[in-house]
């Protein structure tokens, strides 16, 4: 259950900073990084991500995150898929 824990906070991150960047463009002021956007997909916070900014309608031109999010994602799951069948009892 350790995990669950982890990726809602990690998820409730990645979903807080989206906003945030979103809040911040419009204004002009500070951006967040589009290395901590990624860096947040890879500790797992790729659902929270991605569906923010679909919602938000923020980077959804750059393909780079459109299509680079959802890649992760996949590949994340087909490394879950492979752990679970190779080391579940």
């Amino acid at each position: 259950m350790p995990i669950l824990y982890w990726l809602a906070v990690i998820n409730a991150a990645g979903i807080a900073v989206t906003i945030h960047d979103k809040h911040a463009a419009r204004r002009g002021a500070w951006r967040v990084s589009e290395r901590t956007l990624f860096v947040l997909c890879l500790l797992g916070g790729c659902p929270g991500v991605y569906l923010t900014m679909r919602l938000i309608h923020h980077k959804t031109l750059h393909r780079r995150f459109m299509l680079g999010i959802p890649a992760i994602f996949l590949a994340q799951c087909a490394l879950c898929v492979v752990l679970w069948r190779y080391f579940s009892p």
